[in-house]
């Protein structure tokens, strides 16, 4: 949907050292119409309000496609990519969850479409944060989650950064079935970054 990311390598002129575990809250690399930063991911909704006129209360990770461009909660924000190497859904029941690690098999980068603001807090603190699209998922992730997020071919991401809405939408869909390597991950560390 996703639930963490990895990257491994530069991206966007960007060399963090190799992240296995990249969890909401933390910071990731980001592109937008304006270049690549690290932002927050997951977005602060102070000041946010929902279809009913009440404060939205958690903090948002992802946003579903279908809705992003019609929630008053998503008023004003602007379009971005995270790029990375994947990222981990689990299955199974409480304290058994089995972690899979999902990538492309052909080794490139998956760019996923996503929306970004920022939050002014007390002091004049700014915080850049993101919140990546989801959409409903390929044949090669439905049977580990009933979403996945929206994922860009690099020839598109000019299209979704700097194009119209309709434009942007014509993007929000699942990756072509039999393009994603899903395999167990056993091996890593999940108590931190």
């Amino acid at each position: 949907m996703p639930g963490r990311f990895f990257l491994t390598r530069e991206v966007a002129g960007i060399k963090d050292p190799p992240r296995l575990n990249i969890a909401p809250g933390q910071e990731v690399i980001t592109i937008t119409a304006d270049g690549a930063r690290h932002m927050r991911w997951g977005m602060i909704p102070v000041g946010r309000v929902n279809a009913r006129g009440r404060p939205v209360m958690e903090t948002i990770v992802n946003a579903r496609s279908e809705t992003v461009f019609d929630k008053s909660a998503f008023a004003d924000v602007r379009r971005a990519v995270v790029p990375v190497d994947g990222w981990y859904e689990w299955t199974g029941e409480k304290r058994r969850k089995q972690p899979w690690r999902i990538s492309r098999k052909d080794g490139e980068i998956l760019y996923f479409a996503a929306i970004y603001d920022v939050w002014n807090g007390p002091g004049g603190v700014e915080v850049s944060q993101v919140a990546t699209i989801t959409c409903e998922p390929s044949a090669d992730v439905r049977d580990i989650h009933h979403r996945m997020g929206v994922i860009l071919e690099e020839s598109q991401l000019d299209q979704w950064l700097s194009g119209s809405e309709a434009a942007a939408k014509e993007l929000m869909r699942p990756y072509p079935d039999g393009t994603l390597n899903v395999e167990k991950a056993d091996n890593v560390d999940w108590s931190g970054p």
